[in-house]
């Protein structure tokens, strides 16, 4: 019982394996440039803002393909 409560909470955060991925990625790389690149905070949220929608429309599209 308790085995499944850990895989019901892992699976929680990490259902999409790829989704968890290219949002890491996504974090890791903008973080980089206003942080290295002197990028303005604002361009970086706005970046952020997108790219989580877009990764978050694949992430959809593949499931709609899944289920197909």
């Amino acid at each position: 019982m308790l085995r499944t409560i850990i895989n019901e909470l892992i699976s929680m955060f990490i259902d999409d394996g790829a989704l968890a991925l290219l949002a890491a990625v996504l974090i890791a790389v903008i973080a980089g440039a206003v942080k290295l690149l002197g990028l303005p905070p604002l361009y970086g949220a706005i970046l952020l803002l997108v790219g989580s929608i877009l990764i978050l429309g694949d992430s959809l599209r593949r499931v709609a393909r899944r289920q197909r």
